[in-house]
């Protein structure tokens, strides 16, 4: 204990000073001697000394009352930066403590602004453990700032009393530290001076960090050479003059842990020369060689804060937080109603990722649930039920030989192609699915379709949400005369014919000419002899001077009409369909007018979307504003998002070598930046409320963000979620196959994407396309229930209501004569989703839906190997293998295979 009179070194708890004999009273209690006047000022020293120069007391004395509103008790402490007296706030009616900048320093600009921007930088910290401040102002001339009093004492004194803290109590006190010191990173400032003289310990054992007049922005680079501070407590970059960062405050605070658990300085260097040598050569002794019974966990992170290459050292408090035995300072964060740092989470959780045995179980579940899946394919997906016979490289040949045989040879620049759903047959079906069910396995519900053009084809836009729409069946439409559009059933048999005809005649075309429409015929794989003539209904797209029409029937569905229509222009074929009873014209529109409900449905629609990107902007920038939202994250995963957006464009949009070209980039591009500006805004806006509510759903996404991709927890939720989508897949088959036994399943078996079959590059893109949509259906699915538990304070009626309002709206879209088992199976398939999302997160969510769309919709699979198709439903197997692999071999956390099995 240090005597006020004379500065002297007393043992603790003595009542009077052993060298002047003054009384030894408690430092809120001394007076402050006043000054004489048009004297100088009087020297007097105080218990609590922040440096060692000898600062002048200002002539306050206790009951002096400051700009009518503080009065003064008494001289706290003072230091290089100012002197601390207590008083009493007169309006508020509580204690503060008054900080001064001395009059002798108020000259200087550079104090005068430190003393300034403690001010500034530390009123946007408010934290249990970080005193606070409330404001400034000056009293002739000389400036003060107004700030939390705490009635205990630094940690320098107390631990110069006492020598050292006991295991339980160092814990405390370093938990407490790392809590405020993390909530000054998260806003970036770096405190810059964090030593035990800078720590206060009220009454009841709360720390609270002070003096942040040495802090700085952690972007300001104005550090790079000033070596302002503490030498003692400085990391051997500051003193080398190379600038303060979040590592060298970690160095700070491991000096500081050290001095609390070993009761002595880590370094005992005399001279600033020795400091610098000792820190940049040696390290310090071992705390367990000092005192014994330290946690050895607390020891390795102390020396590892203590490294002098702040590479090696904790990248961040909230590492050195989780490796803190016990607590948990994630649950401690939003106790304190704070909002966890984005690192804090990601800190946080489970450190190992699966045990072997359930590693290995989920892996053998997930390559038994494809292999049912695929088994079940061959009942559940119409490319199973009716297959496709010819590859599109065939059935393109076959549509440039037919072209070539009726009197067209190719002269086209651009051409496309594709398969397509016929919906016009499967909604005919579907409108009385018990009688029109066996058609299903007559008439191939899929057309390839083939065209050519002399001018490039190119589409008008780019539709909100998706990232390429290419050349269609229908889109852009026939345009330029000599354009020529064709389609075949999948087994080669020509189903429709289209050109346009030339606007102006080179010759006298002869419409008396007769065309053979029997070859037409012949190619349709129909006998003409079968048909006869009838009066034309269906007019052509285009002007043609001969209509003709025949009715029959299809060999293979004698009971199920047909008709042809033809037109030929001077004796040139122009169009050629054959017509059957789900057959509507190509520019039919897909739905009927909008009615005046329907009309006010789709503003409200606008409304709300317009609502929700409003409200978006609004969170966002108040997220920004209040430090909370993750700017990291949320500017990677936008050019993730941004990248996969335009990898879909690259790999599926019909390019054209020409200057069109620059049309579709230009086209594309704004809603590409619109999309990935949305992502940006939303995600900023909401996660950190989710964050802030549900940490352990974004803990594997806040690591996987950072760059971890082979943290065991990330394994452990990808592995998770493939088996869970795979689970999925399998289930929805299962059930689709006893439905169709039944009676009540759907009229038609599920549809996969055709693209996928096209060629590499549409596999490929349809793949990145499909990652793009589910994270963002993922994300999607999170915000909802986010709301919905908001608005529902019980969580599992919360979850209830979402899983119906999934469930039922999509069981009833469906035409069915029973939907009871669709609304049963939908039920539990949300609820299997959510399960995987409330109990395992976000990363395991995106790997359900993303193994789930590949498994289920997106690419046709078989058994049958020497179907021309199969091989992409093994490459794409192969991608749900290679994603199941690496979440398996991360989750072990580096185990060889060998360990396992001797485990």
């Amino acid at each position: 204990m240090q005597c006020p009179s004379c500065s002297a070194e007393n043992a603790a708890g003595s009542r009077f000073c052993s060298s002047c004999g003054g009384p030894l009273a408690s430092l809120s209690q001394v007076v402050t001697a006043p000054g004489a006047p048009g004297g100088p000022a009087m020297a007097v020293g105080v218990g609590r000394l922040i440096s060692s120069d000898s600062i002048p007391v200002g002539g306050l004395t206790p009951g002096a009352v400051l700009i009518d509103r503080y009065r003064i008790i008494g001289l706290l402490g003072r230091g290089g930066m100012g002197e601390v007296y207590r008083a009493d706030d007169l309006k508020l009616g509580q204690p503060v403590a008054l900080k001064f900048l001395p009059a002798a320093l108020s000259s200087d600009p550079v104090r005068r602004e430190r003393f300034f921007a403690e001010v500034r930088i530390t009123r946007q910290l408010a934290h249990p453990n970080i005193c606070r401040v409330y404001d400034i102002a000056d009293v002739n001339g000389q400036h003060f700032l107004s700030m939390e009093f705490i009635d205990g004492e630094d940690l320098a004194s107390l631990l110069k009393r006492i020598g050292y803290l006991s295991n339980e109590k160092a814990l405390d006190i370093a938990r407490q530290l790392v809590a405020g010191l993390s909530a000054a990173h998260e806003r970036g400032v770096l405190h810059r001076d964090l030593k035990p003289a800078n720590i206060m310990i009220d009454g009841r054992g709360r720390v609270r960090i002070t003096d942040f007049g040495l802090a700085v922005a952690e972007t300001d680079d104005s550090t790079v050479g000033d070596i302002s501070g503490t030498p003692a407590y400085m990391a051997p970059e500051q003193l080398a003059g190379k600038g303060a960062s979040v590592r060298s405050d970690i160095y700070a605070l491991g000096l500081v842990l050290y001095e609390i658990l070993c009761g002595k300085k880590a370094f005992s260097a005399a001279t600033l020369a020795e400091l610098r040598s000792e820190k940049e050569q040696s390290t310090p002794t071992a705390p367990s060689e000092l005192r014994l019974g330290i946690d050895p966990a607390v020891e390795r992170l102390v020396m590892r804060c203590l490294e002098r290459d702040p590479r090696v050292r904790p990248s961040s408090v909230a590492q050195v937080a989780m490796a803190l035995p016990g607590g948990d300072p994630l649950a401690a964060a939003i106790a304190a109603g704070e909002t966890p740092s984005p690192e804090l989470v990601a800190a946080s959780g489970e450190k190992e990722g699966l045990r072997p045995g359930i590693a290995v179980a989920l892996l053998l579940s997930l390559v038994i649930g494809v292999l049912g899946a695929i088994a079940l394919a061959s009942s559940t997906l119409l490319v199973n039920r009716f297959g496709l016979d010819k590859a599109p490289d065939v059935l393109a040949d076959r549509a440039r030989e037919l072209l070539k045989r009726v009197g067209y040879p190719s002269s086209g620049v651009d051409r496309a192609r594709g398969f397509v759903w016929d919906n016009d047959f499967l909604r005919y079906v579907a409108d009385d699915p018990m009688s029109r069910r066996p058609l299903a396995d007559v008439f191939a519900p899929a057309a390839f379709w083939y065209r050519e053009s002399p001018q490039p084809l190119v589409r008008d836009a780019t539709p909100l949400g998706y990232p390429y729409e290419s050349v269609s069946n229908t889109e852009p439409p026939l345009l330029t005369p000599g354009e020529i559009r064709v389609r075949f059933r999948p087994d080669g048999r020509l189903w429709t014919f289209e050109t346009i005809p030339a606007v102006v005649e080179t010759a006298r075309a002869d419409s008396s000419r007769s065309t053979n429409w029997e070859a037409w015929f012949a190619e349709a794989g129909l006998d003409m002899a079968a048909w006869r003539a009838v009066t034309p209904r269906w007019n052509p797209n285009y002007y043609a001077d001969t209509r003709v029409a025949w009715e029959g029937s299809a060999p293979e569905a004698p009971d199920v009409p047909l008709r042809v229509e033809a037109a030929s222009l001077g004796g040139t074929p122009i169009s050629f369909q054959v017509v059957a009873p789900w057959s509507r014209p190509l520019r039919t529109p897909e739905s009927p007018p909008m009615t005046f409900t329907a009309k006010i449905g789709g503003v409200l629609i606008v409304l709300v979307i317009g609502a929700v990107i409003g409200g978006a902007l609004f969170f966002a920038q108040r997220n920004l504003r209040l430090g909370r939202g993750d700017r990291r994250g949320a500017i990677r995963l936008a050019t993730v998002m941004l990248g996969l957006y335009c990898t879909t464009w690259l790999l599926m949009e019909h390019h054209v070598a020409d200057f069109s070209e620059f049309y579709l980039f230009f086209t594309f591009a704004p809603w590409a930046v619109f999309n990935a500006g949305l992502i940006w805004i939303v995600y900023v806006a909401l996660e950190p409320f989710v964050r802030r509510r549900w940490p352990h759903m974004l803990v594997s996404w806040a690591r996987l963000v950072s760059g971890a991709w082979r943290d065991p927890l990330v394994g452990r939720d990808v592995l998770i979620g493939s088996a869970a989508g795979v689970l999925l897949s399998l289930g929805i088959r299962l059930a689709a196959v006893v439905s169709l036994r039944s009676g009540h399943g759907p009229a038609i078996p599920s549809a996969s994407d055709l693209q996928t079959v096209l060629g590499t590059l549409p596999f490929l893109g349809v793949l990145v396309h499909t990652l793009h949509q589910m994270m963002l259906f993922s994300f999607f699915q999170l915000f909802l229930f986010f709301f919905l538990r908001t608005l529902i304070r019980h969580e599992w009626v919360a979850f209830a209501a979402y899983v119906v309002l999934w469930a039922v709206p999509d069981a009833f879209s469906v035409p069915l004569p029973n939907v009871g088992w669709l609304v049963a199976l939908n039920l539990l398939f949300y609820s299997l989703a959510l399960w995987v999302l409330v109990r395992f997160g976000l990363v395991s969510l995106v790997a359900t839906w993303f193994v789930y769309q590949i498994v289920q919709w997106q690419y046709p699979m078989t058994f049958q190997a020497s179907l021309w198709w199969a091989g992409y439903g093994y490459a794409a197997l192969a991608v749900v293998g290679a994603i199941a692999l690496y979440g398996f071999r991360v989750s072990l956390g580096g185990r060889r295979l060998v360990e396992i099995a001797d485990a």
